[in-house]
């Protein structure tokens, strides 16, 4: 074999798979080599253009209930637990050499430096300092299993064999010179499930003239997608563009809109300003003045006058021959309003790709695949989702060092 273990996919899972798996062997005294093998010019791209530059690495805190996969969510909490937050959140502070950076109000966690270029620089010297090679420029085009055992992987021209391979190949997302996330149809090949991809924590778009024209608005709101059984609601920043709609609320329930879109089936995204229901009606019956007055006091103007036209209400009407049902329309558009969603930005601009190999078919406590031996899963490639705020790359750590740790632990075995 020409190497122990291959590692395809140079990004945040496999970098730290490389490390856990060249340093337990390392350690154990077994001479295995261990290699990236990334097909972009620098590994960790991904972490580089993270958080606009800054690198969010991890959450402060656990949300596991908000990660989105078709597996039972049990098998979520058994690939996390694998590699705890806090032990994460360690093993950054020792490799950036202190305390990461919490953002209080967001709850996210950046270097110290908060450069993400520290981020990558350190996880690579760490899979090099372990053992590992990291090889760029190697677009890996083909892996196929080898008669008595191990693996073939094919590059343009040349080829090489290994006794192990794990696959963080990523999504197709910000993917970067010669990655085409191959990896989904490489685990389909070997009979793996692939669950339906699609773009996540990624923009919506609509053709609405009345929303682009609010272009640059800007606020906290609770947005919330619908399609049949599948539901999200979210309160966080919100933003309307010229294309649509975006904005950290908006992104978190985007797979929702993402999964309808590719299936053909029906939804809606709606979004709340200001306070509940009850509190916006308390706001419409008291104290003299108009109906428009009262919600330019919470909402931006130009966003008051959408909400009132939706609700067919002039701004000028005063409260007192503001029928009741006038009211209830005006605090039913003001607390839902319909976003006509008609797309998403797509992978373009999208932060993770949703969907992937189903959890059911790899071992929570190696990353090794159920079916085919010497076939390891890392990061984005399997069917989870998290958050915006750094729970992505939480996935990440937390896979790729128990993919690396179990694919060492299967050499040792196999002595």
């Amino acid at each position: 074999m020409d190497l122990g273990v291959a590692v395809v996919g140079g990004g945040a899972a496999g970098l730290l798979a490389a490390a856990a798996a060249a340093a337990r062997l390392r350690d154990s005294g077994r001479a295995e080599s261990v290699a990236v093998l990334e097909a972009a010019r620098e590994p960790g791209r991904k972490i580089l253009v993270s958080g606009g530059g800054h690198c969010n690495v991890l959450p402060a805190r656990e949300a596991r209930a908000r990660f989105v996969s078709s597996s039972p969510r049990r098998l979520v909490d058994r690939f996390l637990d694998r590699f705890p937050l806090a032990a994460q959140r360690a093993l950054f502070e020792a490799l950036l050499g202190g305390p990461l950076r919490e953002e209080t109000a967001s709850a996210k966690l950046f270097p110290p430096s908060n450069r993400a270029r520290d981020v990558r620089d350190a996880l690579v010297a760490d899979a090099r300092r372990a053992g590992a090679e990291v090889r760029a420029s190697m677009p890996v085009r083909e892996i196929s299993p080898r008669e008595g055992g191990g693996f073939d992987l094919r590059f343009e021209g040349a080829s090489l064999s290994a006794s192990r391979v794990v696959l963080a190949t990523g999504g197709r997302s910000v993917l970067a010179g010669g990655a085409d996330a191959a990896g989904f149809d490489w685990a389909a090949a070997f009979g793996h499930t692939v669950r339906p991809l699609v773009p996540a924590l990624v923009p919506l778009t609509g053709s609405s003239p009345a929303h682009a024209a609010l272009s640059g608005i800007s606020l906290v709101a609770v947005v919330t997608a619908r399609s049949g059984d599948e539901f999200a609601t979210v309160r966080d920043g919100f933003l309307f563009t010229h294309r649509g709609w975006s904005g950290p609320a908006v992104l978190d329930v985007s797979h929702v809109a993402a999964r309808a879109l590719a299936g053909g089936r029906p939804f809606a995204v709606t979004v709340a300003f200001g306070g509940s229901a009850e509190e916006w009606d308390a706001a419409l019956r008291s104290g003299a003045g108009t109906v428009g007055g009262a919600l330019r006091r919470s909402l931006p103007d130009r966003l008051a006058a959408l909400v009132l036209a939706e609700a067919g209400v002039a701004p000028e009407t005063p409260f007192h021959r503001l029928s009741r049902e006038a009211r209830r329309e005006v605090v039913r558009v003001v607390t839902a309003l319909p976003l006509p969603v008609t797309g998403t930005e797509g992978y373009r601009t999208a932060e993770v790709t949703a969907g992937g190999v189903a959890l059911e078919e790899v071992d929570p406590g190696s990353g090794a695949s159920r079916l085919v031996p010497g076939l390891f899963f890392a990061g984005e490639i399997l069917d989870a989702t998290g958050p915006i705020g750094g729970f992505n790359f939480q996935w990440a750590w937390a896979t790729g060092r128990t993919a690396g740790e179990g694919v060492a632990r299967a050499l040792l075995a196999a002595c």
